[in-house]
């Protein structure tokens, strides 16, 4: 699915506490593309603090929150489309059946998910899309990129947005602009959610994109492996298996 960079601010507040613990390791062999990224991190956080933040926050001064609730519900429901399709490509069928119906459910009952009727009940709201999907089939992740304007991503995850651009019923909209302004306003949407958030990392006493790097990385292994990641090995650790 679709990702800009408010979106990964919030996979960055998810795993602060292992970063925490962790950010002594500054070199990241994910990262060989290090002064290329960082690049173009400067690149998105220039725009972002000149235009997008800028916008978002009269955005979010002038929509009442029940309007903004309703167009998240919106766009949630357009994307659990494509984890549905995900699902079954994962072969993950009672999964799969789930979130259809809450496709099924909130566009019916919810006006066409303005309401997200079906997560009070037993359809609860799930992540996938097609980057996890090859992760499942044993794809690794690749280098790790940032794109210009969409953030963090790696080779994988790249290759991911881009196949799960057309099970988007954003995707099949034929009207170009109608299309684009579509993803104008849930980018802005989101961007607006997490005005408040973004203040832990402004005030974090570490690098931003070190941060962010690694909470991508971290965040995205754990979707793969649905909150279970294998334990990582180091050389340091005790073989367990002597006596």
């Amino acid at each position: 699915m679709h990702r800009t960079r408010p979106i990964l601010l919030t996979t960055a507040l998810l795993v602060v506490p292992m970063l925490l613990i962790g950010c002594a390791n500054a070199h990241n062999p994910n990262d060989p593309l290090e002064p290329l990224n960082r690049s173009v991190y400067k690149f998105n956080d220039t725009v972002d603090k000149a235009v997008i933040k800028p916008v978002a926050q009269g955005y979010n001064t002038v929509m009442p929150a029940v309007g903004k609730t309703m167009l998240s519900n919106f766009f949630s429901n357009l994307d659990d489309v494509v984890v549905t399709a995900n699902d079954l490509l994962q072969f993950k069928f009672v999964q799969g059946f789930s979130d259809g119906m809450r496709v099924l459910v909130n566009t019916t009952i919810g006006v066409f998910g303005l309401i997200d009727v079906a997560s009070t009940g037993e359809l609860k709201k799930h992540n996938e899309d097609f980057g996890q999907t090859m992760g499942k089939w044993g794809v690794g992740n690749g280098p790790y990129l940032v794109l210009p304007i969409l953030g963090p991503s790696t080779l994988r995850d790249s290759a991911g947005l881009y196949i799960d651009g057309y099970p988007s019923p954003m995707y099949q909209i034929k009207h170009m602009r109608t299309r684009n302004q579509a993803y104008l306003v849930r980018g802005l949407n989101r961007r607006a959610e997490l005005l408040d958030q973004e203040k832990v990392l402004d005030e974090a006493m570490l690098d931003p994109y070190e941060f962010m790097r690694d909470s991508y990385l971290l965040y995205r292994r754990n979707l793969v492996y649905d909150g279970n990641p294998p334990r990582t090995r180091y050389d340091d650790d005790e073989d367990t298996s002597k006596p």
